[in-house]
């Protein structure tokens, strides 16, 4: 049996905190500890303190979820709650936009679920990678890595893409030849 934290101080808050507090500080550990943002070494560490403050803000940003932690400790939130219900209404848009991600994928989740949507700032997000791969039956069971290649266009930063240097008389780039 694995023993839970109280929320307070996985987030570091005190227990009259404001949802705005909550949030502010539950933004800056997720970006910390987001497994993106992390050296390969200390990525299941940061998945289980990424998960553990996801919890904790899900369960302090939420009234009814909060009244009945604060009454109840985890017993009033573990037996009412599955593990979908704690995350329904954590605002995660915000956390994915500042780690680059936005619009696509995830702006069409948040659309779908009632989110707001955002629009990214920036370049337009290019296609989808897809590469077919073949694994056998122990493969899936019992977890793989493989090596593969993605083939992948890059712009060219002398052209930015156009073909042509902008003002220039050739109609050739002579960085990418384009």
């Amino acid at each position: 049996m694995t023993v839970k934290h109280d929320y307070y101080e996985i987030l570091g808050v005190k227990k009259g905190s404001s949802i705005d507090e909550i949030k502010k500080v539950y933004r800056q550990l997720a970006l910390r500890y987001h497994p993106d943002r992390v050296a390969p070494d200390k990525k299941k560490e940061a998945e289980a303190k990424f998960k553990e403050i996801s919890e904790a803000y899900a369960v302090l940003s939420d009234s009814k979820k909060r009244s009945a932690y604060d009454q109840f400790g985890h017993a009033g939130i573990d037996q009412r709650y599955s593990s979908e219900d704690i995350f329904r209404g954590a605002d995660f848009e915000s956390i994915f936009s500042d780690l680059g991600f936005g619009g696509g994928v995830f702006g069409d989740l948040f659309d779908l679920f009632g989110g707001r949507s955002t629009r990214r700032r920036g370049p337009r997000r290019g296609e989808d990678l897809e590469y077919k791969l073949s694994i056998t039956l122990e493969e899936a069971a019992f977890g793989v890595e493989k090596k593969i290649d993605i083939y992948h266009t890059v712009i060219c930063a002398a052209c930015g893409g156009e073909g042509a240097k902008p003002g220039s008389k050739k109609s050739v780039c002579p960085a990418c030849k384009g």
